[in-house]
């Protein structure tokens, strides 16, 4: 009797955070895509306006310099407007700066390369808010038990971005020319802004969900008055809250906080060599056409898709069984990050099928191990998500500076990529003993007020 009752409340339960977590899938899909263009036609760019690997380097960092910066300042917009509207301006503003980028080849290629660093530098700017506000949306939507997987899902567009669109943007540079590819995603990007404005809202505004969701998701953790309208949050702020410094210098002096942000740092370095110098890796060291490396590129992103997935799945898993929150996210991140140093065994081997086969391997661990949004969720103080999830995310994409310039600086050093994926691998490494050594027992923070 008792399951029949449970099986008649799941039915009346709505399901509207399902598809709350699918429209982060595909903005954060998209997001990914815009960072990519640079590297799919990177090759025909540098061709036409002569840059050397270093030029190529810090053209490549320019998305991750203002990236950085922004970080904190988009968490504080985040917890001071909200996710839905701080996000959808960020998406179209984005979006923007990526169809802008198809005009640089008007200019002399001098002046080309500025004007190439300086939107590359808007767009970091303009995507700053983008994986706190997923963080703070999960936070919202979803009970704990089902965090992980629903972090996971989101966080796995970024490979879903390269087996959808590389091909695509691959085609478009061959067909007609490497402009159009930002011409194309910068359109795309706009529509999803549009579309993201009609359909997202929190918890308690959402005009689809039932009571039976609210009560489950707001029973199992779910942080349903994140996104409290203004008045409330005046109100919180008046009973001693604390100010955004505070909090920063709090989370700065969190043990736990500190090896999260390392590994996240390393983990990365993972992420910004595939969408940086992967495709170039593709055409320069092994020999294939653009339009080839676009299609290539499609394994690796799809085995870490498949395994950003089943990171999430397994994750949640264990803490169902478990119940210990420290295991189910650890045991994948450290397993994801030892399977992601066979990028290194790239080096070691001649054939094609080899390389991208080492490749799809390090990825599908990389994938595994990408729970980092996940733990963010689980680890923010509820009065400051979105600072804790920007600052989360500075460290983390400090990355994506170091990472293409110090690759450009090997091959210009070596003339190989050899280097550069043991730099890769070994950052793989330090994602493993962060977490195994640093971070300790994985739990909420709890924030000191001052009187």
């Amino acid at each position: 009797m008792m399951s029949a009752v449970v099986s008649a409340a799941d039915v009346k339960r709505s399901r509207v955070r399902l598809f709350i977590v699918t429209m982060l899938f595909l903005v954060t899909t998209v997001n990914y895509a815009d960072r990519a263009t640079l590297s799919i036609a990177g090759s025909a760019l540098s061709k036409e306006l002569h840059l050397d690997p270093v030029a190529m380097g810090y053209i490549f960092s320019a998305f991750g310099w203002s990236y950085v910066i922004a970080q904190v300042p988009g968490g504080w917009l985040l917890d001071r407007y909200g996710s839905r509207l701080v996000y959808a301006f960020s998406i179209i503003v984005w979006s923007i700066f990526t169809m802008m980028q198809g005009w640089v080849g008007f200019f002399s290629a001098g002046t080309a390369v500025l004007v190439l660093f300086a939107l590359r530098f808007l767009v970091g700017i303009a995507e700053a808010p983008s994986f706190p506000a997923n963080a703070r949306i999960v936070a919202a939507w979803f009970p704990g038990n089902e965090r992980g997987t629903a972090s996971a899902f989101f966080n796995s567009g970024q490979y879903f971005a390269t087996v959808i669109f590389a091909p695509l943007m691959g085609w478009i540079a061959h067909a007609y020319g490497w402009r159009f590819v930002f011409f194309v995603m910068g359109a795309l990007g706009i529509v999803m802004g549009l579309v993201w404005i009609k359909t997202i809202y929190g918890p308690k505004e959402h005009p689809s969900i039932n009571d039976a969701e609210f009560d489950y998701i707001k029973e199992g953790g779910a942080l349903v008055d994140l996104d409290t309208p203004k008045d409330d949050l005046l109100r919180e702020r008046a009973s001693g809250a604390g100010s955004g410094w505070d909090h920063i210098r709090q989370l700065l002096s969190n043990r736990m906080m500190l090896g999260i942000y390392l590994g996240q740092y390393c983990i990365n370095t993972l992420t910004y060599f595939f969408l940086t110098w992967f495709p170039v890796y593709l055409v320069k060291e092994r020999g294939l056409s653009i339009l080839q490396a676009g299609f290539v590129a499609t394994l690796p992103a799809l085995c870490g898709f498949i395994g950003g997935v089943l990171g999430g799945i397994i994750s949640d898993a264990i803490l169902r069984r478990t119940g210990s929150l420290t295991m189910a996210r650890k045991i994948p991140i450290v397993g994801g990050m030892l399977l992601s140093m066979s990028i290194i065994a790239c080096n070691y081997v001649d054939g094609q099928a080899l390389v991208v086969g080492f490749m799809a391997l390090a990825f599908f661990g990389k994938g595994i191990g990408a729970l980092g949004w996940a733990v963010v969720s689980d680890t923010s103080p509820k009065e400051a998500g979105g600072v804790s999830g920007g600052l989360f995310n500075t460290f983390g994409n400090l990355s994506s500076i170091t990472t293409p310039i110090v690759i450009g600086y090997i091959l210009a050093a070596t003339g190989s990529f050899n280097g550069a994926l043991v730099f890769v691998g070994l950052n793989a490494l330090v994602a493993a003993f962060a977490y195994l050594v640093v971070v300790g027992k994985i739990e909420r923070v709890t924030l000191k007020h001052s009187s």
